[in-house]
């Protein structure tokens, strides 16, 4: 048995679930952040997915490099964003954290 495109797809599709069910049920914001990198894997598999069923192009690989390299970029601005939030309000609850300080 080969391994083929719907597989990979199959896959990204239970990614992509699981993250937006991540973002939608919880109110942390770490795990908040944990659901949209689970979705940001799931369109970078897609990517890798579909440039093999072109053969010799390495453009999905490329735009998929560029996609980890921009979840790496959001996970260390929205980390910073908590840390801030959490020595502010001393929570990282988004329930608790909806009125910014003056």
């Amino acid at each position: 048995m080969t391994i083929g495109v719907p597989h990979y797809l199959i896959v990204s599709g239970i990614l992509l679930a699981c993250g937006l069910f991540t973002v939608v049920t919880r109110r942390n914001a770490v795990a908040i952040l944990m659901g949209i990198e689970l979705i940001l894997n799931a369109a970078i598999l897609n990517l890798v997915a579909f440039s093999r069923l072109v053969t010799g192009a390495v453009g999905g690989q490329v735009f998929a490099l560029f996609g980890i390299v921009l979840a790496a970029a959001e996970a260390v601005v929205a980390l910073a964003i908590v840390l801030q939030l959490y020595r502010a309000f001393r929570s990282v609850d988004t329930t608790e954290t909806t009125e910014l300080k003056e």
